[in-house]
């Protein structure tokens, strides 16, 4: 399921918001501070941002922009006062998706939602193949292969693998993998996700070249193009 960000400062609006796109299934991120939530849109990369306007540290404006100015991939609804056409206007053109007036009803704005996403899902072009060094991932046929040799690899690590070359040059946290690939409902450790990386990792090792890397104390890395082992610079 998707995720969402929620970056909102009045506690009974964000409780709500919560609680009602949680019952929906999605995955879901919130805070009340403007910087923190910037610092989550870059980190997370939600499918979609609900981003009020006033906020301490940071304002809904410069968050949108700073965002845009990324070309990050997210969808962005934010939440204006009802008497501020203004607001609305400057919002669309920084590169809002949409926006709410306050106060709003919690069904609307779930279709809004649901609405967005649709969009996004039915006009995002399928990756069919994706090619790296010796290998060729066939992601209709969820398939790995090395010089025309089949590698042999189980339903959750070609799901791990595909989430790595969706975000390709992206630090992934372990939360953030847990959620993607296993799901929000999952209890394992993240020992399990270190353990299947480095399966991943080993299955992907050719002539010295590695492709998945370990940012110190963050998380992991996936590079299309590679790097030695003895340059890597990360932990292992």
């Amino acid at each position: 399921m998707e995720s969402i960000l929620i970056v909102e400062d009045d506690p009974s609006i964000l409780l709500g918001l919560e609680k009602n796109l949680r019952f929906e299934g999605y995955n879901l991120l919130t805070t009340q501070d403007g910087q923190e939530g910037l610092d989550l849109a870059y980190t997370k990369a939600p499918d979609l941002l609900i981003l009020d306007l006033m906020l301490p540290t940071m304002n809904g404006f410069e968050i949108c922009k700073a965002i845009r100015d990324k070309k990050l991939p997210i969808l962005i609804i934010m939440l204006t006062a009802r008497d501020q056409e203004m607001d609305k206007i400057m919002g669309l053109d920084l590169g809002a998706d949409d926006y709410i007036t306050k106060p709003f009803s919690i069904r609307e704005l779930v279709a809004r939602v649901k609405a967005l996403l649709r969009r996004k899902n039915l006009f995002a072009p399928a990756m069919q193949y994706f090619t790296f060094g010796k290998f060729r991932i066939d992601f209709i046929g969820r398939t790995v292969t090395c010089d025309d040799r089949m590698i042999e690899m189980s339903s959750k690590e070609f799901d791990l693998l595909k989430f790595f070359i969706e975000n390709e040059g992206k630090v992934l946290s372990r939360d953030e993998i847990i959620n993607r690939v296993w799901g929000a409902d999952y209890f394992g450790t993240f020992r399990t996700v270190d353990n299947f990386i480095a399966k991943l990792r080993h299955k992907l090792l050719r002539e010295g070249i590695e492709y998945i890397m370990t940012a110190r104390g963050v998380g992991y890395k996936f590079m299309s193009t590679g790097m030695p082992q003895q340059d890597k610079g990360v932990e292992k």
